[in-house]
């Protein structure tokens, strides 16, 4: 077998125990599906990768992976090992740290410092960093989101079916997630959390579903033996609940391309602000020369599946990038005149 092969053990321990070096054709900040996804095609395009990853995985709450072809189900520390033993098989490098800022380099390419005091160079990057939920401010909420605390019906309506679930109304979109939910479930209540009223239309919606309609707030979760029994409004009535569905706020989290002057911009649905990204083409370039992003820091929609495919394809623009730079040096190179 070659060496060079995924299989070659030897050859990967190796690659593991190397030192991390002091420039490479990219570096990816952010080690999830879209940074590994995008350093698997990178690597085996015979590029030089480190992936910076801080341990900060958004789904870490979260039990298993869904609607990820071949992979439904699979733990996401598991498909992140996995990733990663594909990227050291085709030679990519990784380093646990958090990197402090960005910043672009004489003559060309960036580098990066990590938290730690160290710096890496790199002729492009690939951030990947992901987002930060910001929840409604209910006791108990945070400790309980990812597992019956909610707000993909993809990613979890599957596991909640047939449970009594009650939404979280913070907003105008509350009528429409409910409608949604209401697939998996025929016990849903909108709780009005915070002020919001609804459309004739979707009032109408909402009663010819069976959706309850209360007003809240919420004032706290109920709990017993580690499981979500209810939600209690405010007044003291407990309303049974398998599930609580809410509608958090999406942040980029993005500091490493602020530090290069890309900051996020605000997103609106139906006039409500849900969240900030940072802008990008359709493969991930942004308006920095050099720099791509790729999964959630990007899209705010993306699930697993969605932001691997993103990271592929930013790898291959990257790819394409790094060719056509070295193509132009080449000619070049052979059109200066020969010395003597």
């Amino acid at each position: 077998m070659d060496s060079r092969d995924v299989g070659g053990h030897g050859d990967r321990r190796r690659r593991r125990e190397s030192s991390v070096r002091e420039t490479y054709d990219v570096v990816v900040v952010g080690g999830g599906a879209a940074g590994l996804s995008g350093a698997l095609a990178l690597t085996r395009a015979r590029r030089s990768v480190l992936v910076v990853d801080a341990g900060e995985p958004r789904n870490a709450p979260a039990g298993h992976v869904h609607n990820y072809l071949a992979r439904e189900g699979t733990p996401p520390g598991e498909l992140v090992a996995a990733g990663r033993a594909e990227v050291a098989g085709y030679g990519g490098e990784f380093v646990d740290a958090a990197v402090r800022e960005a910043t672009p380099r004489g003559g060309g390419g960036f580098r990066l410092a990590f938290a730690d005091g160290r710096t890496v160079e790199a002729r492009r990057l690939l951030v990947t960093t992901g987002l930060v939920d910001e929840l409604p401010d209910v006791p108990g909420l945070a400790e309980r989101w990812g597992r019956d605390v909610l707000h993909c019906p993809y990613c979890h309506g599957w596991e909640v079916r047939d449970l009594p679930l009650v939404v979280l109304a913070t907003g105008p979109l509350a009528a429409h997630q409910a409608l949604l939910w209401r697939q998996w479930s025929a016990d849903v209540t909108i709780v009005r959390h915070a002020p919001c009223a609804f459309t004739p239309e979707e009032d109408e919606q909402l009663a010819a579903r069976g959706v309850r309609v209360l007003d809240g707030p919420v004032a706290a979760l109920e709990v017993a033996d580690d499981a979500l029994t209810g939600v209690r409004v405010a007044g003291g009535e407990v309303l049974p609940a398998g599930a609580v569905v809410v509608a958090p706020r999406f942040h980029a989290r993005a500091d490493v391309l602020a530090s290069l002057g890309l900051a996020p911009v605000v997103q609106e649905v139906g006039g409500q602000v849900v969240g900030s990204t940072v802008p990008a083409g359709p493969a991930g370039a942004t308006e920095v020369p050099g720099v791509w992003v790729a999964g959630n820091v990007t899209d705010l929609r993306a699930q697993v599946i969605t932001a691997a495919a993103a990271g592929l394809a930013a790898g291959a623009a990257i790819n394409a990038d790094l060719t056509d730079e070295e193509t132009r040096a080449a000619v070049a190179a052979r059109r200066a005149p020969v010395a003597g």
